[in-house]
């Protein structure tokens, strides 16, 4: 498979240290030479960032795969719990009030 990253994903892996950049690099170039690479990977309850994450030490890369590619979206801290990561993104809750949205 093919390994392709966005540019967030890309951004997030340049803002990490040099040895956690070859470690998570190193590691789905394992994935990917895998015939399945999916056996390594926990599909995620709610996709809204992707479908699949692999932990990679203590971090979590989202990805999706298409045909035979692996699009990285992002790798988020396994320190932040879902809960945090949603609250981080500052999300509205709008009840049907869509002066929210303001």
């Amino acid at each position: 498979m093919e390994i392709h990253y966005t540019h967030k994903a890309t951004e997030q892996l340049e803002s990490l240290s040099n040895p956690i950049q070859k470690r998570i690099a190193k590691k789905m170039r394992f994935y990917a030479n895998q015939k399945e690479p999916l056996r390594f990977a926990k599909r995620l309850a709610e996709p809204r960032g992707g479908e699949f994450r692999f932990r990679i030490g203590d971090y979590r890369v989202i990805f999706d795969i298409i045909g035979k590619k692996i699009f990285i979206l992002n790798s988020i801290p396994s320190e932040l719990s879902y809960k945090e990561e949603i609250l981080g993104m500052q999300p509205i809750v709008l009840h049907g009030d869509i002066l929210k949205l303001q």
